[in-house]
């Protein structure tokens, strides 16, 4: 009960719920992001691209795929301004 009478007082209730329809959208975002990921793996080769950076150390593969970051930023920033 301490809890919720703190939550109310700090928050107003349309805060609330606009929190919660972010939280879900990222949720849907991410379950879908999941599912469709290892198809479209098949067809573009992302991490592979000039400027990503594939290194060897005790026995481990660590990727840092700089290039591949980048395209991603730019794709999520063309889609934001459009939509």
């Amino acid at each position: 009960m301490l809890g919720e009478a703190c939550l109310n007082a700090c928050f107003p209730r349309v805060a609330q719920v606009d929190m919660l329809k972010w939280i879900l959208t990222l949720v849907i975002a991410i379950f879908l992001l999941g599912i469709i990921a290892p198809h479209v793996a098949r067809f573009v080769r992302f991490g592979k691209l000039p400027g990503d950076i594939a290194c060897r150390f005790r026995g481990r593969t660590y990727y840092l795929p700089f290039t591949t970051t980048i395209i991603f930023s730019l794709i999520l920033l063309l889609v934001s301004r459009f939509f």
